[in-house]
């Protein structure tokens, strides 16, 4: 549920874009967005940082192909959230005494350091590629072909690719997972708390 929760802004952009056009497509993706974060503190109490850097980005980038009707702001938001994103994962690899994927799953899964930092890493990583992905295909993919044409494409690309890829990275990190997952209960008898009399 949640996941198609966290959808709902994509899906509604890739609605409009396909019954009106991207700008029209962008005004929905920010009151989407907008309501999203609104919902998800009304019902929890707290705000989500992911919800935050998405709205706060196309809040910016999308206000800025609206008031300039050019869609370059809009395609460039995909890749300043994965940056973003990156960046973050990334410096926690380094600084700090857990990286961002063992705070934000550590409660859940037990893993041993290195694996949380490999994990950490490979995250870090994928998010930059896809960045990368994003401006490629908005800015440099078909261009014999015409500005319609290549606006559909990056939309679809967008919509199916990036959700595609990420879902695909999704399931290759939790084979990985799986191979050095450590059962919790075992891990609280190793410390001196659990330890037998």
């Amino acid at each position: 549920m949640k996941f198609l929760y966290d959808l709902f802004p994509l899906l509604l952009f890739f609605a409009a874009f396909k019954f009106y056009d991207i700008y029209v497509a962008t005004a929905v993706a920010i009151v989407a967005s907008f309501l999203q974060t609104g919902l998800f503190w009304l019902k929890h109490r707290r705000f989500e940082t992911m919800h935050l850097i998405t709205l706060g980005v196309i809040a910016v980038f999308g206000g800025l192909t609206l008031a300039l009707h050019n869609d370059i702001f809009i395609k460039w938001k995909p890749t300043l959230v994965y940056w973003i994103l990156a960046s973050l994962l990334l410096a926690s690899q380094w600084f700090g005494n857990k990286t961002a994927i063992e705070r934000m799953m550590s409660a859940q899964i037990a893993l041993p350091a290195p694996v949380w930092k490999r994990l950490n890493l490979s995250w870090g990583i994928f998010f930059l590629l896809l960045g990368a992905a994003n401006l490629y295909v908005a800015f440099f993919y078909g261009l014999d072909l015409d500005a319609d044409t290549r606006r559909g494409i990056w939309v679809n690309f967008k919509v199916f690719g990036l959700l595609g890829l990420t879902l695909l990275f999704v399931i290759v990190q939790a084979v990985f997972m799986a191979r050095h997952m450590q059962d919790k209960s075992d891990d609280d008898k190793s410390t001196p708390n659990g330890a037998a009399d």
